[in-house]
């Protein structure tokens, strides 16, 4: 196990790589999540959206703590840090297709089913500081996948592939499903956080495992799966959407406006039961 007391320069590179994905994905999914608190197709919908997206803020809290080992503090991760520094995949920063329902469900789906495979990947890092992290995520995750399959299964139950839920979840599939690839696209430190044994499946294999469980399950719901091709935008080398931006400007304009007064995403994981 590596001793996060005494990591070698490309150890820590490798750590904090690794670290900056797992938490940026969680961050801008629960941003993007709370676009749709209040404007769900039911209030059942809205509570567990609302749920979800405390979850992933929660997720996000965990990982960049322990990006704070290394120096930074919160707000320097967070809202200090400049808009082509963070490295989230391009799908969470997407704007949804307003009012379309479909699209965040199907975004869920897509992102949940990643994120189980990386976690249960994880589960045997070399890393301690992650390994003691890992299984809370993991339990609270699970509610997540179910929340967008349940979603997915009802908005298709009894409905042929003409119906204005199947063309709704086709249109947002085609656009999300590129930008999804960039899940899987690898940092420049990839080759050595699987070296290392920080995550010791590389991205490329977890993608192979994440098409043959998401295919056949959108397959079966009607869907045309498109090929999974990699839009310009990587996100994982700092390079995102227009929609970034505007989300960036948003997130940290409560920030700017409070005068950079100390801030804080949730409770200090080491302060709190983990």
């Amino acid at each position: 196990m590596l001793d996060p007391r005494n990591l070698s320069d490309a150890e820590r590179a490798a750590v904090q790589a690794e670290l900056e994905s797992l938490a940026d994905d969680e961050f801008v999914m629960a941003e993007r999540y709370i676009d749709w608190q209040v404007r769900g197709p039911t209030l059942e919908a809205d509570l567990a959206i609302a749920n979800i997206a405390q979850d992933e803020y929660g997720h996000a809290r965990l990982w960049y703590d322990l990006l704070e080992d290394f120096g930074p503090t919160e707000p320097e991760l967070i809202w200090e840090r400049s808009p082509d520094r963070f490295r989230h995949t391009t799908m969470a920063e997407l704007a949804f297709e307003k009012g379309d329902w479909a699209d965040c469900v199907l975004r869920g789906y897509l992102y949940d089913h990643f994120e189980a495979l990386r976690l249960d990947a994880l589960r045997e890092t070399s890393y301690p500081r992650i390994a003691d992290r890992v299984g809370k995520v993991i339990g609270e995750e699970h509610y997540h996948r179910d929340h967008a399959e349940n979603w997915l299964e009802r908005l298709t139950e009894g409905k042929d592939a003409s119906s204005d839920a199947h063309r709704r979840l086709q249109s947002a599939l085609d656009r999300l499903y590129p930008h999804a690839q960039t899940m899987f696209a690898p940092t420049e430190e990839e080759e050595a956080i699987v070296e290392f044994g920080i995550r010791p499946v590389p991205l490329a294999e977890l993608r192979e495992d994440w098409l043959a469980v998401t295919t056949p399950f959108l397959e079966g719901l009607g869907l045309t799966v498109p090929e999974p091709d990699l839009p310009d935008v990587r996100g994982r080398d700092g390079s995102h959407t227009a929609d970034w931006q505007r989300l960036y400007n948003e997130f940290t304009y409560t920030y700017e406006m409070l005068g950079r007064e100390p801030a804080k995403l949730m409770v200090d994981p080491d302060e709190a039961d983990v």
